[in-house]
């Protein structure tokens, strides 16, 4: 007679990577990172300054993504352009991880009407529309990169409360939350040594998944003009900017437009696997 034996299970978020289709999404981050990272390795062509005898010219092996109608390389401008919009996206996402994750957390573990307040103010940033909340941050704070982070960052901000008082409305009676607290800790210890390490798994992983919508937004209000100054590169402007030249340039929007939409996908599938896999280790 065999012996039961429990089913083998990959090795923890390693088997995230092990999926086709999540090493591809693996490979075009890390692609886009690195163009963030050294841009400079990637293209020799100068983004700001053109030739404007070599204006609006199709793809080739000269111009792989293409002239603007100032004669720049469209491929140097995207690849430069990456910078200013991975660290905008990153940021935003830090300012929504760190301010929603002290809502959830504070909301969450004190509970009574603090957390009544404090999910009540949170139903109302939800209420609002995403793109139209960042608006109106971005309209009030000016414009800028650093600005349009911090507006996209304060629209997501109660998405990442809810999530993170859930988790801890899960951990505050766990028998280890108990045993601190009849052992003397007081109620700062609990919560930042047992309650937040406990809670934070669902949150970060939100984080991640969360990213490319944050691309997503910021590339709209610097399409909308919130972003960075001309001729400074970046994903949503240089989309913009080739709208008027859809008719007789259709690479000018639709390749740096194709970058975002890739980079996007390729978050998102990579976010997901992370998640999916966070939780069959638990």
């Amino acid at each position: 007679m065999t012996a039961l034996r429990p089913p083998v299970r990959p090795a923890g978020r390693l088997a995230a990577l092990a999926r086709p289709a999540t090493l591809v999404a693996a490979l075009a981050v890390a692609v886009v990172l690195l163009w963030a990272l050294a841009p400079g390795l990637f293209t020799g062509h100068d983004p700001v300054t053109g030739v404007p005898a070599e204006r609006l010219q199709a793809p080739g092996a000269a111009h792989w993504f293409g002239t603007d109608h100032l004669g720049r390389d469209l491929y140097a401008r995207t690849v430069h352009g990456t910078s200013l919009s991975v660290r905008a996206a990153l940021l935003a996402i830090a300012v929504a991880l760190v301010a929603g994750s002290a809502v959830g957390l504070v909301a969450g573990f004190t509970g009574g009407p603090v957390d009544e307040a404090l999910m009540r103010g949170t139903d109302v940033l939800l209420a609002i529309p995403g793109l139209l909340l960042s608006l109106a941050v971005v309209t009030a704070l000016g414009f800028g990169t650093v600005k349009v982070a911090i507006a996209v960052g304060v629209a997501s901000v109660a998405t990442f409360a809810r999530v993170m008082r859930t988790q801890v409305l899960r951990v505050r009676h766990a028998t280890y939350v108990e045993a601190a607290r009849l052992a003397g800790a007081g109620r700062a210890a609990v919560l930042l040594r047992h309650v937040l390490p406990n809670a934070a798994g669902p949150v970060l992983a939100l984080a991640a998944v969360e990213l490319g919508a944050v691309i997503l937004a910021v590339s709209a209000l610097s399409f909308l003009g919130y972003g960075a100054t001309p001729p400074t590169p970046e994903w949503g402007s240089l989309v913009a900017e080739g709208r008027d030249y859809l008719a007789v340039a259709w690479w000018y929007s639709t390749l740096p437009g194709l970058v975002v939409a890739v980079f996007v996908l390729a978050v998102g599938v990579l976010g997901r696997a992370l998640a999916r896999e966070g939780r069959t280790d638990r």
